[in-house]
């Protein structure tokens, strides 16, 4: 028996249009979750660097809560049960029908679903981020942090003038690679019927049993998004000033 592989069962009609709707999810869940997280850190990072014992406690149960649960179970437990302890008024406005609430693409982003998402999303990304700065912080010279407190910098401009550029900095690899996890973790979330793209990937297998096209042509898709995630990472992240080699230098000096 010679199996061929049928690209048009995937390529066109139905399936076609699921997979554009699955990646255009994936895609926009993971940019609102990426902002979230990052927002989220920079308030977990002043918290852990203010003097209150308090606050340092919370970050640290925060990310021990967050870092050491799975996150399937977390998304769970934000959609079956978080979701249905809030107001029934709330719950029934956000699970109407709102056309301004849309992305390109014609994909809601104000449904129980996708907010649950971002939302699970953001936090658990944001426990592993807030290490990765906090490791890039600690690989600032104490000397900096001295010199800017005898200045009369004030800690929030401690941190963003002097410690997070050059955090970041050091740690941006390790950081650009949480980002790029949480677009491929964004695939758990099929596991409260969202329909991102490993979800829409799997409706072309029951809809005409070409699973091998199918996930093929949905893996071609992570791979592109993590390259296109990456590549906007490079982009706007931090970049390293190498410092001249004392050769360059001498040359620079016509000797």
């Amino acid at each position: 028996m010679n199996w061929q592989p049928d690209w048009a069962g995937v390529l066109t009609g139905p399936p076609l249009q699921w997979i554009i709707s699955g990646f255009l999810t994936t895609f926009y869940v993971s940019l609102i979750a990426s902002l979230f997280s990052t927002l989220l850190v920079v308030l977990l990072l002043a918290m852990r660097l203010s003097p209150s014992r308090i606050a340092q406690g919370a970050v640290s149960a925060f990310v021990s809560l967050f870092r050491n649960t799975p996150l399937l179970v977390q998304l769970l437990f934000w959609y079956f049960a978080a979701w249905g302890a809030l107001p029934q008024s709330w719950r029934f406005y956000i699970g109407d029908i709102h056309p301004w609430a849309t992305f390109p693409g014609d994909i809601s982003w104000l449904t129980p679903e996708f907010l649950c998402v971002v939302w699970g999303l953001g936090l658990f990304t944001a426990a592993f981020l807030v290490e990765e700065v906090q490791a890039g912080l600690n690989s600032v010279p104490k000397g900096q942090r001295e010199a800017a407190i005898s200045q009369g910098f004030s800690r929030w401009t401690l941190l963003r003038e002097i410690l997070l550029p050059q955090a970041l900095t050091n740690a941006w690899q390790p950081v650009a690679g949480q980002y790029l996890n949480l677009m491929k973790l964004s695939s758990l979330a099929t596991g409260i019927g969202f329909s991102e793209l490993t979800y829409q990937v799997s409706r072309i297998e029951s809809y005409n049993a070409h699973a091998f096209e199918g996930f093929a042509v949905g893996t071609a898709l992570y791979l592109l998004l993590g390259l296109i995630l990456g590549g906007l990472l490079t982009v706007i992240g931090p970049k390293r000033h190498q410092p001249k080699s004392a050769l360059s230098e001498r040359s620079n000096d016509g000797i």
